[in-house]
């Protein structure tokens, strides 16, 4: 599958908004890998560690805009680029890093999804503002492979 089939998608209706993403596979983070499989373009990503247990655990959900996915996810799956964080800096040196991506060039459309997920995800913790276009906001995702995480 090219990464321009990964991507996300939007319905409107009577002033509401349902979002479908098609997430890339979920890959373990290699410098290396993501220098040469990731698009250079803006997009959403969701960052895992896989625990003891041998689960997922979210570890980042965000987007980026300049720099593109590849640069981002290469700065934030890399220990020896994190220097102003020492627990998520041990994460990265003791765990094995996972990653998946949706491309969208809309700012909007990113700052929608993004809010959308921390406020599933992450209840406990204030989401960013989203777009302010719609009055809700509804997702469907869609992935090549099975993905079950661990708050």
């Amino acid at each position: 599958m090219l990464y321009m089939e990964y991507r996300i998608t939007a319905k409107e209706k009577n002033g509401d908004v349902h979002y479908f993403i098609n997430w890339s596979p979920l890959r373990i983070a290699d410098k290396w890998e993501i220098r040469v499989k990731v698009p250079s373009v803006a997009g959403v990503f969701e960052i895992y560690w896989m625990d003891e247990s041998k689960h997922l655990r979210m570890f980042f959900v965000g987007q980026t805009n300049y720099g593109g996915l590849r640069s981002e996810l290469r700065r934030l799956t890399d220990p020896e680029l994190c220097t102003n964080n020492d627990k998520a800096k041990k994460i990265l040196e003791e765990k094995e890093i996972w990653y998946r991506y949706a491309p969208t060039d809309s700012s909007k459309v990113m700052a929608d999804v993004v809010w959308y997920f921390m406020k599933t995800y992450f209840p406990e913790d204030p989401p960013a503002e989203h777009s302010g276009r719609y009055e809700k906001i509804y997702m469907t995702e869609s992935a090549p492979d099975k993905l079950i995480w661990v708050p």
